[in-house]
């Protein structure tokens, strides 16, 4: 079985990113910025946005974070988020979520313009992602797609199977492998056979928040499987992969912590860049 490395190959991609950003500054005498909102004293979120901060600051990227308390009025939010959009300095804007319960997401969402949405979240993205066409692509299941080009390059007739339907994984998720000629079927909670479903896929991609749902007799030989889960349970963090004994069948398998995670935040990297590029045709 082939360990996907998400350590290694994000910090191969960051270098990519890096050496990409020397020649952006050369070419445009500026560099893509990214502007993160934090709003809030969540410790997750604090660390993720920690974590972002330093791989930004990593690849030459000028990076900005804003924080509001977690009692800021909806309104600041969204003002502020129109002032970014309208600063050019700015290439990519990011709220961090989740947000308080008085700030609505959509809105924050929506308020953020297309061509500076690195999240991949503006319905125009997802939009246009479903459609085939140009966008940017949330960055969990970007990297997951990534991470399975790496092993296999060449995905078409493949069938895949993505566990969740979240339109921050499973959807998307599986608008890339559609564009790859994959075979994808979606499923989630109200599957009937979902066993069975598995037990097809060449390809199995786990984002349901269940510890260790996929076991060893739900993988077909020499398949590959990506898992997304993060789950706290009172023997440390597992995924919604039972890794030990899907080890044995699968052909590759990202291991948990250290597979997708560090893969998101590159990819964040990489959609604040392409966000940067389009704005400088």
């Amino acid at each position: 079985m082939i360990l996907i490395d998400g350590k290694k190959i994000a910090a191969e991609l960051r270098e990519e990113l890096r050496q990409e950003v020397v020649g952006l500054k050369a070419k445009h005498s500026k560099i893509p910025g990214l502007t993160v909102i934090l709003i809030g004293d969540m410790a997750p979120s604090q660390i993720y946005v920690r974590m972002k901060e330093k791989a930004a600051n990593e690849v030459g990227l000028k990076s900005d974070v804003i924080r509001y308390p977690e009692a800021v009025e909806e309104k600041t939010v969204l003002n502020k988020i129109k002032e970014l959009n309208k600063d050019e300095n700015v290439s990519g804007i990011l709220v961090q979520l989740p947000l308080p319960k008085h700030i609505d997401k959509q809105k924050v969402i929506e308020t953020i313009l297309p061509g500076k949405d690195v999240d991949g979240f503006h319905p125009m993205n997802v939009g246009n992602l479903s459609s085939g066409y140009e966008s940017s692509v949330p960055c969990t299941p970007l990297g997951c797609y990534l991470m399975i080009k790496k092993i296999e390059p060449n995905l078409s007739g493949k069938k895949a199977v993505m566990i969740g339907r979240s339109n921050l994984n499973g959807k998307p998720m599986a608008q890339l492998l559609l564009k790859e000629n994959c075979t994808v079927t979606i499923t989630h909670s109200r599957t009937k056979d979902l066993k069975a479903e598995c037990l097809e896929a060449d390809i199995i991609v786990a984002a349901v928040g269940i510890p260790e749902l996929v076991k060893a007799d739900w993988v077909k030989k020499d398949a590959i499987v990506i898992d997304v889960g993060i789950n706290k349970t009172e023997n440390g963090i597992v995924g919604d992969v039972a890794f030990d004994e899907v080890s044995k069948v699968a052909s590759a398998l990202t291991p948990v912590p250290g597979g997708v995670g560090p893969m998101t935040i590159a990819c964040l990297l990489k959609n604040t860049i392409e966000c940067f590029k389009k704005s400088q045709k």
